[in-house]
């Protein structure tokens, strides 16, 4: 039986390799000069392939064409599947490393398996996919790091399936064009609103105009692009220095407002994070983010925080749980970036994390990991903060198809949730790595033919039954986005003012912004569950104020409010939006802090300021009971300055009942209670003023 099995083992062996071809005039002498360039080709790509990894790319064509002329030789389909699983082109591997096999499985290399297990992890062949990888297990079940690692790329595989069978609704689009070449596209940011988009790109026409020969790639540049009235990315632009060096510059993050963003900078310790501010239509030079978070060490993404306090950002410092771990850093009252401390076991693993962003509604954090219920490489997950327990839910899956085998990473969504931008390699790319959108579709609604049933009675008085059809949940982001431009209230001229964000409940500054110097424009990101007072200040005017109180339960709006702000002159008056009162009471309640602090400080500034009050109701009510009221609401907030320090001469006070309508809500016309509010209100008038 022992001299049987050699014998066959001798015959099988013989087989194996009598199909694997040799580059050989043995087996072409009849093609001396097509083999005589082949062997030219395959010197060339080795060449290429001895240099390393990132040169694998390079040696492709090369081998291409001597594999065309041999196409049996099993070390040549090694090496050109190799080399494909090291380029953005992974998907043509596997052929050529599963023919590799075939032709000699007995001189096959000990990473064979590995790359043919990953090959077919990536074509969704999971359990073709597992068995290469216990394969490969057995070579390296020596080498703990091999050995975890194999172990996570099976599990993965496991995940995969799970995942695959429950994909989610999703459209996705190439975003075209105007963003998208023949070359590498990555790294998108938006602002909430979805009108600007910047993005990394690696093109021959960098600021430097050179090759990264450790990289062999061209120097990353930033580019920016905005969405005009059609819905349409503009042409996508350089954004140039001092943004843009001779160096990586990377996109990382932009703020809400799209007047900030995050940049990664790789020229120094590693990789560190910088900023830059926009003023008017200028981006000003980068700006280190300071060393509580830039260190020795890898600092590669982040993301702000609505508000703009905070700061999410990855980075590979000593103490974490995996090579790369997720921080967050809070702004102290300096304006310094300190207090770093790690998210912590529920979202970091021992695995790696990255590609941070926070949605616009201050509580929904996305991010890339390895680890989780990861399907394949970087998968993209979900977590949300509860404020009352201090916690982080844990991380969910997006779901098959928007995560996939290989890497998904640098992934961000608009403010309303209904759209999701990242980097791909699909079948409609322009080129290389192009940008695309999600459009998540949600769930599937249940057919319904019809939910009102008409009973035939007559055609001119048909009678009508109402059948009420199932809820369907909405999973809208629960939060507003407020925006705009600021203006001068005569000559529409656009003015940079201050925004300020107040918590009315907690009388308590929660944010401020500033418009753009140069448009006016303005956006602020109001999750849902506050009482929000808004402020508009600016040196020379009159403060504008609005009231935003935002339910839990709210459901995603944004709202455009233009603000026309009025000199400070004799005669103008304000609306102070965020006085507020007991219900038929003039008794302050107090929210109305912050406003009634603010008034103080414009007649502190301006000493020569002379006011008066008048306290408005609306039409509800009799004629005497609203004056009444009115006059008593007026010296509630007359009493209130006068006991905080402002001179009794310098205030009016006057009660104007419902004489003063700024809707056509008179008595006996029905109005909504939005309409009714809009006439109970405490305004201010200029009286007296001196330069």
């Amino acid at each position: 039986m022992k001299n049987i099995l050699l014998i066959l083992s001798i015959i099988f062996t013989s087989t194996a390799w009598s199909q694997d071809v040799p580059f050989d005039k043995s087996a072409f002498g009849d093609k001396k000069d097509e083999l005589k360039e082949a062997k030219k080709q395959l010197k060339e790509g080795d060449a290429h392939f001895e240099m390393g990894t990132v040169h694998y790319k390079d040696a492709i064509p090369f081998y291409e064409k001597a594999q065309t002329f041999n196409p049996n030789n099993s070390g040549l389909n090694y090496k050109l599947g190799v080399c494909y699983m090291s380029s953005i082109y992974k998907y043509k591997a596997l052929p050529f490393l599963e023919r590799s096999l075939e032709l000699n499985a007995a001189a096959a290399p000990p990473n064979l398996n590995y790359h043919l297990g990953t090959a077919y992890h990536l074509d969704n062949q999971f359990d073709n996919a597992i068995t290469a990888y216990s394969k490969y297990q057995r070579v390296v079940q020596h080498d703990p790091y091999e050995l975890e690692e194999i172990r996570l790329k099976m599990k993965q595989c496991d995940n995969a399936k799970k995942l695959i069978k429950e994909p989610v609704r999703v459209f996705v689009d190439n975003l075209g064009n105007s963003l998208n070449t023949e070359y590498n596209e990555y790294g998108a940011s938006i602002s909430a609103d979805e009108s600007v988009i910047v993005f990394t790109a690696r093109r021959p026409n960098s600021t430097g105009g050179k090759i990264d020969k450790n990289l062999n790639e061209n120097f990353e540049d930033i580019y920016i692009s905005y969405k005009n009235e059609n819905g349409e990315w503009s042409e996508a632009k350089n954004v140039g220095e001092p943004v843009n060096t001779s160096n990586h510059d990377a996109n990382s993050g932009i703020s809400a407002d799209g007047q900030k963003f995050i940049i990664y900078l790789g020229k120094k310790n590693g990789g560190d994070l910088f900023e830059s501010t926009l003023t008017g239509d200028i981006w000003s030079k980068p700006e280190s983010f300071g060393k509580h978070i830039n260190t020795d060490y890898h600092e590669s993404s982040a993301a702000y925080s609505p508000d703009g306090r905070s700061l999410y950002f990855v980075s590979d410092r000593p103490g974490g749980l995996g090579q790369h771990d997720i921080y967050v850093a809070q702004l102290d009252e300096k304006g310094k970036w300190g207090e770093v401390k790690s998210l912590g076991n529920v979202i970091n693993t021992k695995y790696e994390e990255e590609a941070v962003f926070m949605h616009p509604d201050g509580k929904t954090l996305y991010f890339s990991s390895k680890g989780h219920s990861s399907m394949g490489g970087y998968d993209i997950f979900k977590s949300v903060y509860d404020a009352s327990t201090k916690t982080w839910s844990e991380p969910q899956n997006l779901g098959y198809p928007v995560n996939t085998s290989d890497d998904d990473i640098f992934f961000v969504i608009s403010a309303s949730g209904k759209h999701g931008y990242y980097t791909s390699m699909n079948s409609d790319t322009k080129g290389l790595r192009d940008l695309y959108m999600i459009t998540f579709l949600g769930e599937e609604k249940p057919m319904m033919l019809n939910t009102e049933d008409v009973l035939l009675a007559s055609v001119a008085a048909p009678t009508k039954e109402i059948v009420i059809a199932p809820t369907i949940e909405v999973k809208d982001a629960q939060l507003t986005i407020l925006k705009g431009t600021i203006s001068d209230f005569l000559t529409d001229e656009k003015l940079e003012a201050e925004i300020e964000i107040v918590d009315n409940e907690a009388n308590m500054v929660i944010a401020t912004f500033k418009s753009n110097s140069k448009t006016g424009k303005y956006l602020v990101s109001l999750p849902a569950g506050k009482n929000y007072g808004i402020a508009v200040k600016k040196e020379g005017y009159l403060f504008h104020s609005e009231n935003f109180d935002i339910p839990k339960t709210a459901a995603f709006q944004e709202v455009e409010k233009n603000v026309r702000l009025k000199k400070l002159s004799v005669g103008n008056k304000i609306v102070l939006r965020n006085i507020f009162f007991d219900l038929n009471k003039a008794t302050l309640r107090p929210e109305s802090t912050t406003e009634l602090n603010r008034l103080i400080k414009l007649m502190t500034d301006v000493p020569s300021l002379r006011i008066e009050l008048g306290g408005h109701t609306d039409s509800q009510g009799s004629d005497s009971y609203n004056m009444t009221l009115s006059e008593q609401r007026a010296k509630a907030v007359v009493d209130y300055l006068v006991k905080n320090g402002i001179a009794s001469d310098r205030l009016e006070s006057k009660g104007y009942g419902e004489t003063k309508l700024v809707n056509e809500c008179e008595n006996g016309v029905k109005c909504s209670p939005e309409q009714h509010q809009q006439n109970r209100r405490t305004e201010f008038t200029v009286l007296n003023f001196e330069n």
